[in-house]
């Protein structure tokens, strides 16, 4: 019978002869998932024997990876802003660097709960607004899922407090969107629409969105090829961002003097070498608003901002 350790040791070597970046993070991590364990149970009992049927299945997730495959696909899974989101070729895995869209989301949200909270207190006759979000090119919903969940623990209820509108212009990957929401009981106050960026008229009579938040394709249509051969088995669609990456952005920016509310804000990510060329895009499509880029972790250009002047 075979060991855990053997197993680890003749796939990692299978995958770094096949061109993975991390053949023994990836060796590790199917297999835990296989066995239904965690990493840290594999690396601390290497002797542990497995099983022909656990190895067989072991076996074949390593022939899938060493194809190329990711692993998120070949676990059906991947994690993202602590939560565990169903994954397939449906739509683009969730990328960790993307959990600071979210983040920045619910801070929008946050503060605009407590500027009402104020003027309630100042104010007793004055109504709480409802903040009308939207996550535009949603893909497999982790975004608009993510800060759902996120929001109900910070006791912000979804439907009452805001709405989340979630779009994108493929049906499968909207399908997939409302499997995760469902998955994390997050569908309450959440819509999910098929449209190209956003729909002809906004729900609510056309009502203005508050927050828009978009992970759009920004990578160049030349760098495509030169990914790593996982990036190939994605929807090509939710990559290619054309020749300078911000074609997609470009367009949504024209869309909004007409959905976004007069003191609505837009978070888009962007890639980390787009900073200055995002802020020149806003400025060629919409002359007299002000757009800023935030920096991630790293230090490197990761949010568009993007709001009208103060009047």
């Amino acid at each position: 019978m075979t060991s855990v350790g053997e197993l680890l040791s003749g796939a990692s070597a299978r995958l770094r002869e096949a061109g993975s970046e991390t053949p023994r993070l990836d060796a590790e991590v199917l297999l835990a998932d296989i066995l239904r364990t965690d990493r840290t149970r594999l690396i601390a009992h290497p002797e542990t024997p497995i099983g022909d049927g656990a190895g067989e299945r072991f076996e074949a997730a390593i022939d899938r990876r060493a194809r190329g495959e990711p692993v998120a696909y070949i676990r059906g899974i991947k994690e993202f802003f602590g939560l565990a989101f169903a994954t397939d070729d449906r739509a683009l895995i969730p990328r960790p660097e993307t959990e600071r869209l979210v983040e920045a989301g619910r801070e929008e949200v946050m503060d605009r709960l407590a500027a009402a909270a104020r003027r309630r207190g100042l104010d007793p006759k004055a109504v709480a607004p409802l903040i009308r979000l939207a996550d535009v090119g949603t893909g497999s919903g982790a975004v608009a899922v993510a800060l759902a969940v996120d929001l109900r623990r910070h006791g912000v209820i979804v439907g009452t407090d805001v709405t989340i509108l979630a779009t994108d212009d493929s049906a499968d990957a909207l399908e997939l969107a409302r499997e995760n929401a469902a998955g994390h009981a997050a569908a309450e106050g959440m819509r999910f629409v098929e449209a190209d960026l956003l729909p002809p008229v906004l729900p609510d009579d056309g009502a203005p969105l508050d927050i828009l938040l978009a992970n759009l394709p920004y990578v160049r249509t030349g760098a495509i090829d030169g990914l790593p051969v996982a990036a190939s088995f994605e929807p090509r669609s939710a990559l290619d961002g054309g020749s300078d990456g911000l074609d997609v952005i470009r367009r949504l920016l024209a869309l909004m003097p007409d959905v976004l509310a007069a003191d609505g804000v837009a978070l888009l990510e962007i890639g980390a070498d787009q900073g200055s060329a995002a802020q020149d895009a806003v400025a060629a499509e919409l002359p007299g608003w002000r757009a800023s880029v935030e920096t991630d972790l790293a230090g490197l250009p990761r949010i568009l901002r993007v709001c009208r002047e103060p009047a």
